[in-house]
């Protein structure tokens, strides 16, 4: 009898050893998605085209009237010029899917100019268990990791449908980058053989309220692939503390055939900090 104690007390110290590990490896900051993250942005800042100056009526006047007036409404003319842009949300309503839970995530993106190069980081937790994402669009190349408890992958889809989602996410937020929309790139129709195509759409106060598409795959865990419309949607703008009007709420949406799935709806907290934390 003393034995059989003796073993299910060593059972139980190394449980709850396991636990107390596992506590701290879900509580420390240190985890292989963030660092895979914030090297690919430090890679990407460092090799990005320097542009400085202010943003002036002379240099858009290229573009169609309708975005000249977007810009000049909404406090872009005489703003710094960036090379890229960074927005941060924090309790973003997430759906896993549809019918699936929902969960409230952090986060992260940071889109560039020079070319559409867009990385995102997410960060949540399932159950306690912390729960991380990764999506990225480089070099012509799109992607997206889902990963639990900073070990097990869930999912890590890429491909050509890849490759056109990711590049039409970018395609929805260029117009918060003035400087992308400058660039020989941007005719909104092909970058390195991939072709993503949308519809803009403004308010009469010359705020963009979405941006609509037909050709965004909606890809399941198991790679299938359903050609859904999906919509960006803006909301509430404010003038931030740039001078600068940008919605504070943005949502992606999924437009399928019995009613919509909103699968990003979220706040946004930031807009250009100085670094990705």
């Amino acid at each position: 009898m003393k034995l059989a104690k003796k073993k299910l007390m060593t059972i139980l110290i190394i449980i709850a050893a396991i636990i107390l590990l596992l506590a701290i490896w879900f509580n420390i900051p240190y985890s292989p998605v963030k660092t895979q993250f914030r090297n690919d942005v430090e890679a990407r800042l460092q090799s990005a085209t320097t542009i400085t100056g202010t943003l002036d009526s002379a240099s858009i006047a290229s573009l169609p009237p309708l975005i000249q007036k977007y810009l000049e409404t909404n406090g872009y003319i005489g703003s710094e010029r960036r090379s890229h842009l960074i927005m941060e949300y924090k309790d973003v309503d997430f759906g896993m899917g549809v019918n699936k839970p929902r969960i409230k995530i952090d986060y992260t993106h940071v889109d560039f100019a020079d070319s559409p190069d867009r990385l995102a980081f997410i960060d949540s937790k399932m159950f306690g268990i912390p729960f991380q994402g990764y999506d990225y669009y480089m070099n012509g190349k799109g992607g997206m990791k889902g990963v639990l408890a900073k070990l097990f992958t869930l999912f890590d889809q890429t491909g050509p449908e890849m490759d056109k989602a990711c590049l039409i996410t970018y395609l929805a937020e260029a117009f918060f980058l003035p400087e992308a929309l400058l660039k020989d790139f941007i005719t909104f129709n092909t970058n390195k053989g991939v072709t993503a195509t949308g519809v803009f759409h403004f308010n009469d106060a010359y705020e963009m309220t979405s941006f609509t598409t037909n050709n965004r795959g909606q890809i399941s865990p198991d790679g299938t692939i359903e050609y859904t419309p999906w919509e960006a949607q803006c909301e509430n703008y404010k003038t931030y503390s740039d001078g600068i009007k940008r919605p504070t709420v943005f949502r992606a949406v999924w437009k399928n055939k019995d009613s919509d799935f909103v699968y990003f709806d979220g706040k946004i907290s930031k807009v250009n900090r100085a670094e990705v934390k």
